[in-house]
């Protein structure tokens, strides 16, 4: 409004009257404001920013510079999460100081303002990445730190994550203060008193308990929950941490980088995992459940289980219903979900009737996973039920189906004798038809379901062979190209036609050097095939005795070939590795790659596989599987990935003392049996649990090990003192007189010159080359030598 102008003159003062209306009307006007809430309350556009509530940020937005300063947290964390060898590996320095000190003042700086950090979509990752190098304390302040906040925690987008990973990390912390491990608590005035990690996370199931039905439906709360009943209930649930995150939450974690403790040096990792749980979380899971069939009834049990996000939820909920024995009581979520089976038999009534939205189950791809722990976790009875309304009869529809037939596979594992030879009539037709479609997993499941029952031991080849289009005593060996191809026998036939009959090492190489995009090619060994074999493999000698001849039947370019993919050297490990095949078929399958092994591993992958042959041999085996190498020595020597073979051989020993090279062998063999089982279960290869001999040893309390008499002969000899070629061990010789001109040395003290320097070459090029570590022949990082 425009300024009022005032005029000149003298000021009149207000009457006192006119000062009391005044009053009274201000008085009045403030009166009808205060009645008004409409008037009190302003425009509609104007809202205090106090009383508001923002879903996005629920506790608070986070300054500008604390993000940048977690910025700088997470760049250098990944860095070392990145980068697991330390830099500096001098004996008095601690690696690990730096980092404390570091992460000690990233934790103050979080200090009063986690629940903001874990709602910021920058800062949450980087709690994330915290959580997993926190120790027990102090998970057990930031746990403590959330304390009723996790209902909204759970519901938030960036929150949830943070949650879902503090209860993920949370096994190993509750796993050791079961065994009683507890860390040292400092007491102060005024700190008052911690819980331990098992007490904060049985407060925080209780303040989540109220709200189960709404963290169900909610598609970030609902991994949450899922990261709970694993916690609470882990031998019930199938589930594991790699399936709780969803795909794209998955993608997008990947691209983070790995999240591990920055105070993990290699090789160390957490060995304190959960195998135990305290009493009180398997009676809290069971208090889960039975919130949730208190809090819903039929209908919404129904529409949970058909629910994308609620689905996997309900499947945990039915899997520790089972482990509780809760399942077979009329009412159940079992009950529910089978449309009242367990109702109606436990009434005495034996009239059922098909539902049709355990039909609409089968066929829906979130649904059947559903469906599949109904089928595994049902009481017998109700499983009896089951397969005769939805499955006897209608195996044709359901096998070659893209999402039933998972549904189906799992039935046949329950199936009792009768049962089998019921659907073995009804597939009998449908064989050929699931290979054609790729559908195998019904094949597999009805072997295996077969073996374990020891029924069908003549009939099992012939479902096999039929199911590919061949007959019984055919040619097995292009039935296992055409069991890891997923291809019939005419299929396979016309794809060899269509690339030209080309060799399959040629294929392989054609792939090897193949940079431009990938296009599909019918003869690839796919996983289907592999896991196929795999489980023919495993079965009793009755039933894969025809796969073992199979193999043995394969030529020897085909073999190789297969040695060389990720894929199909997958067979070989379960040849090799499986209790069930005959020691007598391994030594066959060694002996068949003698003359070969040079082939087999100049590869990436058959390397692995004859690390796994050599540790599965004898020690008369080994020595002809070496003596076939010897004439390979060099051009091992020269492969990037055969040299790793050739250092676990010993040549050099064997050709000069092959009485020390066998002992050294046996005394390993021995080793190896002795190790404990968690060494054996190592990794591929397994050569890794065979300790290598040390010669020379060295004591590890000093600095530098004085060398053996064996290596000082070496270095002495390349000075000018000559040994016995025939041993290295053995006394020198007298040193010859020198000679007074150099120029008439005769031809033979220059031949055994020149003898002695390769000799010294080659010794000491093996010496080198030996493994440094007790697990692999690999190259590794170096690691901080142990102080004694």
């Amino acid at each position: 409004m425009p300024k009022e102008h005032r005029k000149r003159g003298r000021k009149h003062k207000k009457s006192e009257k006119h000062d009391d209306e005044y009053v009274e009307k201000t008085t009045q006007v403030v009166e009808e404001m205060a009645v008004d809430p409409q008037q009190d309350a302003g425009p509609s556009w104007i809202r205090p920013a106090e009383s508001e509530f923002n879903p996005e940020a629920p506790f608070g937005y986070v300054d500008a510079d604390v993000k940048a300063y977690f910025r700088t947290v997470d760049s250098q964390m990944r860095d070392w999460q990145e980068n697991a060898a330390y830099a500096d590996e001098s004996e008095d320095a601690d690696p690990n100081e730096e980092r404390r000190m570091f992460f000690v003042a990233a934790l103050n700086e979080m200090r009063e303002k986690e629940k903001q950090l874990a709602t910021d979509p920058d800062c949450s990752v980087v709690l994330e990445r915290m959580v997993h190098s926190m120790d027990d304390f102090v998970r057990r302040v930031f746990f403590d730190s959330l304390a009723g906040s996790f209902e909204v925690l759970s519901k938030h987008r960036f929150g949830s994550h943070v949650i879902q990973t503090l209860f993920i990390v949370a096994a190993d912390t509750v796993g050791r203060e079961t065994r009683g491990i507890l860390p040292t608590v400092t007491e102060g005035e005024g700190r008052g008193e911690l819980r331990t990690f098992t007490q904060l996370v049985l407060d925080a199931c209780e303040e989540l308990l109220p709200a189960l039905p709404a963290l169900i439906i909610d598609p970030f709360a609902s991994h949450v929950l899922r990261a709970i009943l694993l916690l609470l209930s882990p031998s019930s649930s199938s589930e594991d941490n790699r399936t709780l995150r969803s795909k794209r939450s998955s993608s997008w974690k990947a691209k983070q980088g790995s999240m591990k403790s920055v105070f993990e040096e290699k090789g160390e990792g957490r060995a304190d995992v959960q195998k135990a749980v305290p009493p009180q979380f398997m009676a809290t899971a069971r208090r889960f459940v039975e919130h949730l069939r208190s809090s819903s009834d039929e209908n919404e049990t129904r529409v949970t289980g058909a629910n994308n996000v609620a689905g996997p939820c309900l499947k945990m909920f039915l899997e520790i219903e089972a482990e509780e024995g809760l399942g077979e009581e009329p009412g159940s979520l079992m009950d529910r979900v089978t449309a009242g089976i367990i109702t109606a038999y436990k009434a005495g009534n034996a009239k059922f009737e098909a539902s049709d939205y355990v039909g609409t189950l089968l066929r829906d791809p979130t649904s059947s996973h559903l469906l599949e722990t109904i089928v595994s976790r049902s009481p017998p009875r109700a499983f009896d039920i089951l397969w005769d309304l939805y499955f006897k009869g209608m195996l044709a529809r359901l096998a070659p189906h893209p999402v039933a037939n998972f549904v189906v596979a799992k039935a046949l594992e329950r199936l009792s004798p009768v049962q089998m030879t019921d659907a073995r009539e009804e597939l009998e037709s449908l064989w050929l038809r699931m290979i054609q479609t790729a559908r195998i997993g019904v094949l597999r499941a009805f072997v295996e379901r077969s073996a374990s029952l020891g029924i069908m031991k003549a009939e099992v080849p012939k479902i096999v062979s039929s199911a590919f289009g061949f007959e019984v005593g055919g040619d097995h060996a292009t039935l296992i190209l055409c069991m890891l191809s997923v291809l019939t026998k005419e299929d396979y036939e016309a794809a060899l036609n269509a690339k030209g009959k080309r060799p399959a090492a040629a294929e392989n190489d054609a792939r090897k050097h193949h940079h431009g995009p990938k296009e599909s090619d019918p003869l690839q060994y796919k996983v289907q095939g592999s896991v196929l074999l795999q489980a023919l493999i495993k079965m009793p000698e009755s039933h894969n005795k025809f796969i073992l001849d199979a193999v043995h039947e394969l030529p020897m370019e085909n073999k190789v070939h297969i040695a060389h993919d990720a894929t199909g050297s997958r067979i070989y490990d379960a040849l090799l590795e499986s209790a069930s095949v005959p020691q007598k078929a391994k030594r066959q399958f060694i002996m068949d790659f003698i003359g070969h092994y040079h082939e087999l591993v100049d590869d990436r992958i058959g390397s692995r596989v004859g690390d796994r042959c050599w540790a599965t041999s004898d020690t008369y085996l080994k020595e002809k599987v070496a003596r076939s190498l010897i004439p390979y020595e060099s051009q091992l020597a020269g492969s990037f990935f055969g040299k790793f073979f050739a250092r676990n051989l010993y040549l050099y020993l064997l050709q000069r003392r092959p009485d020390d090279w066998r002992n050294m062998q046996s005394q390993k063999k021995q080793l190896q049996q002795q190790a404990p089982v968690s060494q054996k279960q190592d990794s591929i290869p397994n050569n890794a649990s065979e300790a290598p001999m040390q010669e020379p040893t060295k004591d590890r309390g000093k600095k530098r090990a004085k060398p053996s008499d064996e290596i000082e002969e070496l270095f002495e000899k390349s000075l000018g003192k000559k040994v016995k070629k025939a041993a290295l061990g053995e006394e020198e010789k007298p040193r010859p007189a020198e000679k007074e001109d150099g120029e008439k040395e005769s031809k033979k003290s220059k031949k055994d010159k020149k003898d002695n320097d390769r000799e010294l070459d080659s010794v000491l090029g093996a010496i080198k080359s030996a493994p440094k570590h007790e697990d692999s022949g690999r190259p590794k990082k170096k690691h901080k030598r142990a102080r004694v």
